[in-house]
């Protein structure tokens, strides 16, 4: 590229701006305890939000233990080393997805709601991987449930699934 004399410096500048596309962004770094501290409040939220539309499978992608959600049933490998576990009381068989639908909808049953808020967060000592008990306020019809438990909890891949729900505070009236 040829200059001609009196080329405006600002001029060379804005032609090579496209070619240094990096140097006008901003990156803003979040850090992986920043996302940890809100992914257990969301992972709930999510899970209300799923169980307001009755999507069953979305609502089994998020309710689970440490070892995964409750959709993803194992395969049939899997699914026959609990069984054959199961046996022996080490554990317990895989579910059908008929059996995953049924306890969803149960679930859903119970928690449809107009309004919630999530109202504390703690975590739940003595667990092997990390745990929170997130508190919410559910405004179920015309009464409002206070400080409903949704135990939430992080698998090895890094995922948080709502573990337990206090159904019981919803249905004793």
């Amino acid at each position: 590229m040829d200059l001609e004399p009196g080329m405006p410096m600002k001029r060379l500048l804005l032609l090579a701006l496209p070619f240094f596309p990096g140097a006008c962004t901003t990156t803003q770094v979040v850090s992986q305890e920043g996302i940890a501290a809100v992914a257990p409040a969301l992972s709930v939220e999510r899970f209300l939000a799923a169980t307001n539309a009755e999507d069953l499978h979305a609502m089994a992608r998020i309710f689970g233990t440490e070892d995964g959600p409750i959709f993803e049933t194992g395969g049939a490998l899997g699914c026959g080393f609990k069984k054959l576990g199961s046996w022996f009381g080490l554990g317990s068989r895989c579910l059908t997805l008929q059996e995953v639908e049924l306890r969803m909808h149960a679930i859903a049953q119970i928690l449809r709601h107009e309004d919630y808020e999530v109202v504390s967060e703690a975590s739940v000592p003595g667990r092997v991987r990390p745990t929170s008990r997130i508190g919410v306020n559910l405004r179920i019809g015309n009464r409002t449930v206070e400080d409903v438990p949704f135990v939430v909890v992080r698998t090895g891949g890094g995922r948080w699934l709502v573990e337990e729900i206090g159904l019981a505070k919803i249905t004793s009236g």
